[in-house]
């Protein structure tokens, strides 16, 4: 796995685990740093951070895009990749679009249900074609 592969995952363990906690994700980053538990990849504050100060859009995008699902019916692990996911897309300039895609499916296939990889992919791939009218 690529460091930024890692610190995609580092990030959604602590996207995921704040909101089983309800907890804001940028603590429990900083708890993490402050107690010497890394992350040791600067990436993984970067989408955290990325995440949170974005949210509010990137969920309202989520639900646009996300055709009979409501954010709250998904599957936490699937909101969460999804939220990387869209974050990388439309912020991050030096992801290749292609990139952000195929990094949130390869989470989703190792971390979630069967069905994921397809849902996952079916929301960003529309979001990825329709890039210029969201941006």
């Amino acid at each position: 796995m690529s460091a930024r592969g890692k610190a995609r995952k580092r990030a959604l363990d602590l996207l995921y685990a704040s909101e089983m906690r309800a907890e804001s994700p940028v603590v429990a980053l900083e708890r993490a740093i402050a107690a010497g538990e890394g992350p040791t990849n600067d990436y993984t504050g970067v989408l955290v951070r990325g995440v949170v100060d974005n949210q509010a859009r990137i969920d309202e995008l989520l639900s646009e895009y996300s055709q009979g699902w409501t954010l709250s019916r998904m599957p936490a692990v699937d909101r969460n990749v999804l939220r990387l996911g869209v974050f990388e897309l439309l912020y991050v300039d030096d992801v290749p679009d292609s990139v952000a895609v195929s990094e949130a499916i390869s989470l989703v296939r190792d971390l979630s249900t069967d069905e994921s990889p397809t849902f996952v992919n079916g929301i960003l791939g529309a979001m990825e074609k329709s890039k210029p009218s969201i941006v």
